[in-house]
């Protein structure tokens, strides 16, 4: 269904359970822990998962991507799999209690691997590569001496974990995960065009020279390069 690079999708399935939330059009899932918002506009649409304690990794899963299949349970299972991306945080209770691994899907992709009476089913998982359109996004809030920069979009193993900032009149700085993937900066950058370095899970990094013009203005979303995959 997607093919896999970076070491992703040739690693074996790992046994989990999933349920789902957020309704027949999927509305209940639109903001979650990751910061995303609407899930739509920023081009991850319905298939996507809230994850369990276990998988979550405090956020830093944010991003990822998860083919997910039903198994072991003829009665509920429907054939094939389904790729979604890691956009929400299933607190504990329950199934997502630690160490549970537990993906809470949108019910429009849940019923593309199992049927809706089902409720929860045993799945097995694995991580691949991200395939996004365009290039990745960099969405600026906050105000001056507080950047917020939302990330998005991001190919690849897509969960970011370390972000760098750059005006055209400053050296590269490290931000700092605010939650989510918003990242925070507390340098003076009003009037100069920004660059930035991002770098996901598995090491690789990417660096979007000049994205932001010297008259970005909050509140503006600016797209850079892309990982290739």
């Amino acid at each position: 269904m997607i093919s896999c690079v970076n070491g992703y999708g040739s690693s074996g399935w790992t046994n989990a359970h999933a349920t789902f939330y957020g309704g027949s059009d999927a509305s209940g899932t639109m903001g979650g822990a990751c910061g995303y918002g609407n899930l739509y506009s920023q081009g991850y649409g319905t298939n996507t998962a809230a994850l369990s304690t276990a998988l979550f990794n405090n956020g830093l899963s944010c991003g990822a991507c998860f083919e997910i299949k039903c198994v072991n349970d003829p009665q509920w299972c429907l054939p094939g799999s389904i790729v979604v991306t890691a956009t929400n945080f299933c607190p504990p209770g329950g199934w997502c209690d630690p160490p549970n691994h537990h993906f809470d899907l949108s019910q429009p992709v849940f019923q593309h691997i199992a049927q809706y009476k089902a409720g929860i089913v045993p799945v097995a998982y694995r991580r691949v590569s991200c395939r996004r359109r365009g290039g990745i996004r960099f969405t600026i809030n906050g105000h001056s001496y507080f950047n917020l920069v939302l990330v998005t979009n991001v190919g690849g193993a897509g969960d970011v974990h370390s972000v760098a900032i750059k005006g055209s009149r400053t050296r590269w700085q490290s931000m700092s995960r605010n939650w989510g993937q918003n990242w925070q900066s507390n340098s003076y950058l009003n009037g100069q065009s920004l660059s930035f370095l991002v770098t996901t899970g598995n090491g690789h990094s990417v660096v979007s020279y000049n994205v932001a013009p010297a008259s970005w203005s909050f509140g503006q979303t600016y797209t850079g390069r892309q990982f290739r995959y």
